[in-house]
């Protein structure tokens, strides 16, 4: 598999596509704003994903929640394009539901991943809050693409944990604080727990 990690490949597929521009006009951003901010979105959300699925458990729910809602039809490929339109036009499918995909990957932490994102960025917490639900359910296909059709749960681990090794910019030890909801200083599984173990489980 390409060691480039998830969130630079995924970046880099918004950049060529209109993407980026699309998010600009959703959230009233100029273009350089809007690549800093997705740059950081990206390694925090796929970084949240990876300690999720640093456990089996984990790894396995979240396989399962890529199978189940967002490969799509014809096979599964990424259209970029379309998942976008759904989620800024409020298809209201949970595959596209940006929100609802957050509270199951930061828990009750959402408030902490919108106002680390904004402290990263120097934007509010709302317009960072809004775009972490738009980049969610496009992650979500990105790696349904990559790695539902194979089913291997322990390959999405081991790549989602290079993108949390990689969080970069100081993300990496703040994206642990937010996480850490026993207060022990580490993510581990007791936090799993109290964000919910079956990470995507309805």
């Amino acid at each position: 598999m390409n060691t480039e990690s998830l969130a630079a490949s995924l970046f880099q597929q918004l950049q060529q596509g209109q993407g980026l521009q699309q998010v600009s006009q959703q959230l009233g951003l100029d273009s350089s704003q809007t690549t800093q901010a997705v740059g950081s979105a990206l390694p925090l959300l796929l970084g949240a994903m990876g300690q999720n699925a640093s456990e089996p458990q984990g790894a396995q729910s979240l396989l399962n929640a890529l199978q189940r809602d967002h490969l799509g039809s014809g096979g599964g490929g990424f259209d970029l394009g379309g998942i976008l339109g759904a989620v800024m036009g409020g298809g209201g499918s949970g595959a596209t539901d940006g929100a609802g995909i957050l509270g199951h990957v930061f828990g009750g932490q959402q408030p902490q991943a919108a106002e680390l994102l904004g402290q990263k960025t120097g934007l509010d917490s709302g317009t960072t809050g809004k775009l972490l639900a738009i980049l969610a359910p496009i992650v979500m296909s990105f790696l349904a693409q990559r790695f539902a059709q194979q089913g291997n749960a322990g390959e999405l681990s081991s790549a989602l944990g290079q993108d949390t090794q990689h969080a970069g910019g100081g993300l990496g030890s703040l994206l642990g604080g937010a996480l850490d909801q026993d207060g022990d200083g580490q993510f581990g599984a007791s936090d799993l727990l109290k964000l919910g173990a079956g990470l995507l489980k309805r």
